[in-house]
């Protein structure tokens, strides 16, 4: 197994019961295909660089979890069909 890193962003104006779905989905999906997440880091709202989709801020959530390299896939696939992700980017450790 590998360690990875997932940065993502959240649209900042979903509701925070969405928010925390999106987060427990992605943990969850990790320990459902035998991994391990090591921690989740809510770092909240930020102002983006540059906008998105006509908007200035997102919730910025970091990820370090341990799993199978099968499974990233399934994750992007996850994270890119969920309108309310605007980005997100994962990184082998």
């Amino acid at each position: 197994m590998n360690k990875y890193e997932l940065l993502f962003i959240i649209d900042n104006s979903a509701a925070d019961e969405a928010k925390e779905a999106i987060i427990a989905k992605m943990s969850q999906l990790v320990t459902d295909n035998g991994g391990s997440v090591e921690k989740v880091d809510k770092w909240g709202a930020k102002k983006l660089a540059y906008p998105i989709n006509f908007k200035e801020d997102g919730y910025y959530v970091l990820m370090n979890f341990e799993c199978e390299p099968a499974l990233i896939a399934e994750m992007e696939r996850q994270l890119r069909i969920n309108d309310q992700v605007m980005r997100h980017m994962v990184v082998k450790k």
